[in-house]
């Protein structure tokens, strides 16, 4: 089943991946072209975001991929698929604190020192929800554990985009320079996250797939012949 949770994160990279020169069109349009936003494709940071969403990705397949293999649930991959939700919605707390910040300062007093605190929020609401998912897996199922946190971040990822929509909508229609960067950013968690959320519902496809085409393999019993 690992190769299945391969398979859905690379998925889930290569859709960001093809998603990225459209959105910053959009995001941007009429003021950057084909070749800028291409540009964006070149740059170490794009990459290393999306680094971190495919490791995240496939971080948050560690429960379901022991639920499909009908293993235990040890810590290991229950933490896993823990942080990876933490991290996702710590991701947005700081890209709606951006989003808020740029709608509000406009080009007054910006600087390099609001990125620093929206990472201090992140992180701390990285722990808070860790906490929460932790708190949750005490008393839910794996499968539902991994379904309610999903369900969370789905929800949460709304919430974010209807925070740095409108905010990029204005900040777009000011006249200083990068002007809509940092709203972008919101927009970009948002969407990414959201996608995300999906990953253990197309990873549960694949497997279910899977086990139509391969009907004695579904139980380690039935391939042994005993039941």
């Amino acid at each position: 089943m690992k190769r299945w949770a391969w398979v859905v994160g690379a998925l889930y990279a290569a859709l960001l991946l093809v998603i990225t020169v459209p959105g910053v069109l959009l995001a941007w349009a009429p003021k950057v072209g084909l070749a800028e936003a291409a540009g964006t494709l070149v740059t170490w940071g794009f990459w290393l975001w999306l680094a971190v969403m495919f490791v995240s990705q496939l971080a948050l397949l560690a429960v379901p991929v022991r639920v499909a293999s009908l293993r235990p649930v040890t810590q290991g991959p229950l933490w896993q698929t823990i942080l990876a939700g933490g991290l996702m919605a710590g991701g947005m707390a700081g890209g709606a604190f951006l989003s808020i910040y740029e709608f509000i300062m406009s080009n007054k007093g910006k600087g390099n020192w609001c990125i620093w605190v929206a990472l201090a929020l992140a992180i701390l609401t990285w722990c808070i929800w860790a906490v929460v998912f932790f708190r949750m897996s005490r008393n839910t199922e794996p499968s539902d554990l991994v379904s309610r946190q999903c369900r969370a971040l789905l929800k949460g990822s709304v919430l974010e985009l209807l925070i740095a929509v409108p905010t990029h909508v204005v900040a777009r229609y000011r006249d200083y320079c990068c002007a809509g960067f940092l709203t972008f950013i919101g927009l970009t968690m948002g969407v990414s996250v959201m996608l995300f959320a999906y990953g253990p519902a197309v990873f549960f496809l694949f497997v279910e797939r899977w086990n139509r085409l391969h009907p004695a393999r579904r139980n380690p019993a039935v391939a042994a012949g005993r039941y």
